[in-house]
């Protein structure tokens, strides 16, 4: 692993030791910000779809601060499908952001500069790859 791989695991990390399973907070903070996708979600009754997503997206993440390639691929295949269900793509472009806000903000204080430096860094990439 790479600085950056190695301060992304770190924030996961911290972030799993702070609330468990980020899951209700990042679509709590999505729904905030886009409204109209909780919609899509209506039959989620268990909220496992969420946090399949959710694990889908770190997976991503994870893959592109690795620098691999599976998930450039992966976010252009999920633009497509996205797309296709109703979520426009200035809409699907935002998940990794509230995910990165959502970490960030549950990281606090023990959120470190090289945590932010890796978001922006597998941020970037994963703008590219769209």
């Amino acid at each position: 692993m790479d600085q950056l791989s190695d301060a992304l695991a770190a924030s996961l990390e911290l972030v799993a030791e702070r609330c468990g399973d980020p899951t209700p907070l990042v679509y709590d903070r999505l729904f905030a910000r886009q409204p109209d996708m909780e919609a899509l979600f209506l039959g989620d009754h268990s909220r496992q779809a969420r946090g399949q997503m959710l694990a889908i997206a770190l997976d991503t993440l994870t893959d592109l601060a690795a620098g691999e390639t599976w998930a450039g691929n992966m976010i252009r295949a999920e633009r497509v499908n996205h797309d296709q269900i109703g979520v426009p793509f200035d809409v699907f472009a935002t998940f990794f952001t509230v995910v990165h806000e959502t970490f960030r903000d549950a990281g606090g204080e023990a959120w470190t500069a090289e945590m932010e430096a890796a978001w922006t860094g597998v941020l970037a990439r994963a703008a590219a790859a769209a």
